[in-house]
């Protein structure tokens, strides 16, 4: 894990760098009638044909506090104030009480992708250890190695909706929804849909009498994985063949830490080369013991792929 200190952006202005004190654009043309240059008292005066303004760098000048301005980006108005319709269009803040620089960590792996620095500090933080985990290795799967996903409700035979967030964490696993063409009253299927779509994944939420915080012995999984694959016309279907069928318990889905691990845990059953060394134990008990400060208690997911367990 490494993190690394942000740097400062092009275009933002810094006002420990004096301002270009050189020739003019307009080649040095000095009036003949005008006073010598530094003549106190001299009246100001006008180039018409100068291509840019220029300005004495040691006129007297303040910072005036509580004007701080959200900036466009290098080449979006050179670091110009936003108006306020176009703030949330901008990604910085000048403070002019600002002390510290922010820090982000993130995994070694992904320091060359985010351009942080692998001999940083280690990283503290989960959620940005696992997101950056999943958005690199997802990005690097070629597209035959991306899996199709059949994701259930914990109402049998409803999928979800191409704007739902159970939608967002199959993409984020870098996944494909079978379901994703489906329009919003059509999303009660058959047995016979989903066999003709033959998804490589199969994703089922349980309610919390299977799969929970109370629940500590995975029986009541394991039965309702064997109805699941056992439903007609199933046995052809990739998911099942290869066992790649997933249980995920609707607490899971309650909070964005939890989302956070069932995306792993989607990931991991839909490319399991690519996430072998991610342990969805180890990171559900990191993310729920950072968000919260307690262990998880009881059991939130179920699959096939890890040997039913």
């Amino acid at each position: 894990l490494t993190s690394g200190a942000g740097t400062a952006q092009e275009g933002i202005p810094d006002p420990d760098v004096p301002g270009d004190s050189g020739p003019s654009a307009a080649g040095d043309a000095v009036d003949p009638d005008s006073p010598e240059e530094g003549e106190p008292g001299g009246p100001t005066r006008e180039n018409p044909d100068a291509s840019r303004k220029e300005y004495d760098e040691t006129a007297p000048a303040e910072i005036v506090g509580g004007t701080e301005h959200l900036l466009h980006e290098a080449g979006e108005g050179n670091g110009a104030p936003a108006a306020n319709e176009e703030a949330g269009e901008s990604e910085n803040q000048v403070n002019a009480l600002a002390e510290e620089a922010a820090l982000r960590t993130v995994a070694a792996p992904d320091s060359d992708r985010l351009g942080v620095s692998e001999d940083a500090d280690a990283a503290d933080s989960a959620m940005t250890y696992y997101t950056a985990l999943l958005q690199s290795r997802s990005a690097a799967l070629f597209e035959c190695q991306r899996a199709t996903v059949y994701w259930e409700t914990a109402q049998d035979h409803v999928t979800v909706y191409k704007t739902s967030p159970e939608h967002d964490l199959i993409l984020g696993a870098g996944a494909y929804d079978v379901s994703a063409r489906l329009l919003p009253e059509n999303l009660r299927v058959d047995d016979g849909w989903v066999a003709r779509k033959n998804p490589g994944v199969i994703v089922k939420i349980v309610d919390g009498s299977v799969l929970g915080r109370g629940v500590h012995n995975p029986a009541a999984a394991g039965e309702a994985a064997r109805r699941l694959v056992g439903r007609e016309g199933w046995a052809g279907i990739d998911a099942v063949r290869n066992r790649r069928v997933l249980l995920l318990s609707e607490e899971i889905l309650e909070a964005p830490h939890l989302r956070t691990a069932a995306m792993l845990l989607i990931a991991r059953t839909a490319a399991p080369d690519a996430f072998a060394d991610a342990d969805p134990g180890e990171a559900l008990s990191a993310l729920c013991e950072e968000e919260t400060g307690t262990l998880p208690t009881g059991i939130y997911y179920y699959s096939l792929t890890e040997d039913g367990t």
